[in-house]
């Protein structure tokens, strides 16, 4: 008895050492997820239901005046105006990332695939991404000499004999829209496709050749299928870039197009402050519906 008693005592004491309160596992992953959730909820979360909540307030031109009213949404979506700027910021989100995702899907695909070394797939990786060492508006200006009435296009084809006269439609034009956004916006492409096309097994390539496939076969059936993730990932990028780039159209069309962040950049120039959060905040939901349609359609997971 008296060797029980005694050993009570410490086995309560190491329970005690070794034990003590403990908190759930799933507690701790919240516990520990708590920072990151602050950081997006104070920089992310809250400037968003900030522009929400103005969307609803009244305006004139003393000031903003709290209050809940739709009629910002009611003239912003009962406008035709506004449903053609719509159309005219889809149309350039379509062209831009079918451009973008057929040459960075090549671009890709030759590092990947064609370049052995990967030292050398890491330089011309990094040639790449030199022309992301200067603004975006640098490098948007710097095609206004090459593709003006004067310029390095134009000059050259009329010496050479090709046209009697400058071509008017290079620059400040929707063709120069596009050809500004698919430079800026082609390596948000190539990254993640390079990404996804790098881990793929190189002997499903030969599996696939000794089972009679072509080069064209084992592409279709093997190397899109995998870059799938990878070519999603990158749609999402140049779809929010172009759906919320005013600069390119402003410039390139020389005030001749128009887009939704455009549109929103006049209205808060006027102080349209409450129509111009109604309007992004319905275009967010417009990014938000095309970002799960292409989550629908490809699992990124795979990816990340």
């Amino acid at each position: 008895m008296a060797t029980i008693a005694s050993a009570q005592p410490g086995e309560k004491a190491e329970r005690v050492k070794s034990g003590g309160f403990r908190l759930p596992l799933a507690a701790i992953s919240y516990f520990q997820a708590l920072p990151l959730f602050l950081i997006l909820g104070f920089f992310f979360l809250l400037p968003i239901a900030m522009i929400a909540v103005v969307s609803f307030w009244d305006y004139d031109f003393a000031g903003l005046y709290p209050a809940f009213l739709t009629m910002n949404y009611t003239e912003t979506l009962g406008s035709w105006v506004t449903w053609k700027i719509y159309l005219n910021t889809l149309k350039f989100t379509v062209i831009v990332w079918a451009l973008t995702l057929l040459i960075g899907f090549w671009v890709a695909y030759f590092l990947a695939f064609h370049i052995r070394k990967t030292s050398t797939q890491m330089i011309l990786f990094l040639v790449c991404t030199v022309p992301f060492m200067t603004s975006n508006i640098i490098r948007m200006i710097s095609w206004i000499p090459v593709l003006g009435r004067n310029g390095l296009v134009n000059t050259t084809l009329i010496e050479m004999g090709l046209i009697p006269q400058p071509i008017e439609w290079l620059l400040y034009s929707d063709f120069a829209v596009v050809l500004a956004m698919v430079h800026l916006y082609t390596l948000f492409m190539v990254t993640p496709i390079f990404n996804t096309l790098m881990r793929i097994d190189r002997s499903l390539f030969e599996a696939a050749r000794d089972a009679g496939a072509s080069g064209w076969q084992i592409l279709w059936n093997v190397v899109i299928p995998l870059a799938k993730p990878g070519m999603a990932i990158g749609t999402i990028f140049v779809v929010t870039l172009v759906m919320a780039d005013f600069s390119t159209v402003q410039v390139m069309s020389g005030g001749q197009s128009a887009s939704v962040a455009l549109m929103m950049k006049n209205q808060m120039s006027l102080l349209q402050y409450p129509a111009a959060a109604a309007n992004a905040v319905v275009l967010l939901v417009v990014v938000l519906l095309m970002v799960a349609a292409i989550l629908r359609v490809v699992d990124i997971r795979k990816e990340l």
